[in-house]
């Protein structure tokens, strides 16, 4: 792996105290980088980075048209949502009509990111279940996917048909075969790639038009559905959310723990993957912001950009201590 390149920078006092650096790239739909900072080559976990190519075969394969799955749902296949209301109960109605339960997830339950739900469940003296799961609309989507195909119960397991067509989808639209994989918190099998591989993915969702063959047909149903059901995505003051509003749907970004980031702009025809190699989610979030700035995509004086780019710090007195910048020549 070549050597990350400082991105986001945290000044107190005057001085550096603090600097995350990573790798970027940003590829056209023909998957060539159009720019590149730190190692195009470094391989990665995209992490949930990627839940829009696991999606996928939920749409290539026709499930999701033969379970009437609205986008709201589809947005909600690719979210990393925060637990709240919206989303648990999302997921329990879907799984209802498949005649499912909370049970047949295998994500494993957390406590809920959202504070009034998990203030809810303090109150109320009741347990977390897979339904908080940030990952538990995935989890619908791939359980969805097998009873389509008539899989068995344990669908995360690597070898399980839905699996392999989930890593037949990441390889295809990456255009590298997968060095191999890591379980990601939910249990799923992540497919690590590229950071080139990543944003050629993205460039590919980006210049889907719809009127192709079920693939081009599938990536611009779930691009189109994350820009419009936002909020399915994360969540509240999240920063998915909050950018893709502050660019009113024109681009589907998404997250992945461990500090990546990926976006995905019709408009331009064009992809971007980040890795911020500390792990650090300050770090993506301002990086990403810089990298659609630069697109011309994401008003730099937006409220969203500001909260993680050029961001004033502050104390618990208000007094400012600092500020979050884009380090020198990036981008």
């Amino acid at each position: 792996m070549g050597a990350a390149v400082p991105m986001i920078d945290l000044w107190r006092g005057g001085r550096l105290e603090s600097r995350h650096a990573g790798h970027a790239v940003i590829c056209d739909e023909t998957g060539q980088i159009v720019e590149s900072w730190g190692d195009p080559a470094a391989e990665i976990f995209p992490r949930s980075s990627c839940k829009m190519m696991q999606a996928l075969p939920l749409l290539e394969s026709g499930a999701a048209e033969a379970h009437g799955l609205t986008d709201r749902q589809v947005a909600l296949a690719c979210a990393s949502h925060q637990g709240a209301a919206i989303h648990t109960e999302a997921v329990g109605r879907w799984l209802a009509d498949l005649g499912l339960s909370e049970a047949d997830l295998r994500c494993g339950a957390h406590e809920p990111y959202d504070t009034a739900e998990r203030n809810r469940l303090i109150r109320a003296e009741e347990k977390p279940c897979q339904c908080h799961n940030n990952c538990s609309g995935k989890h619908a989507g791939f359980l969805t996917l097998n009873r389509h195909i008539g899989g068995g119960s344990e669908y995360v397991e690597v070898d399980h048909p839905v699996q392999k067509a989930v890593k037949a989808a990441f390889e295809e639209v990456t255009g590298e075969a997968s060095p191999g994989y890591g379980i990601d918190g939910c249990s799923a099998p992540n497919f690590a790639t590229s950071v080139h591989g990543l944003a050629r993915a993205m460039a590919r969702f980006a210049a889907a038009t719809g009127a192709g063959d079920a693939r081009d047909r599938a990536m611009h149903r779930l691009t189109r559905a994350m820009g419009a059901h936002p909020e399915m995505v994360a969540g509240e003051g999240r920063a998915c959310t909050e950018l893709m509003r502050a660019m009113d749907g024109r681009v589907a970004i998404k997250t992945g723990a461990e500090a990546v980031f990926v976006a995905i702009v019709p408009e331009r025809r064009m992809g971007i993957a980040l890795k911020i190699t500390d792990g650090g989610t300050r770090g993506a979030e301002g990086a990403i912001a810089a990298l659609l700035v630069r697109l011309g995509v994401l008003d730099p004086a937006h409220p969203a950009t500001l909260k993680r780019l050029d961001a004033v710090q502050k104390n618990w007195r208000g007094l400012e201590t600092g500020i979050i910048r884009r380090a020198a020549g990036f981008p």
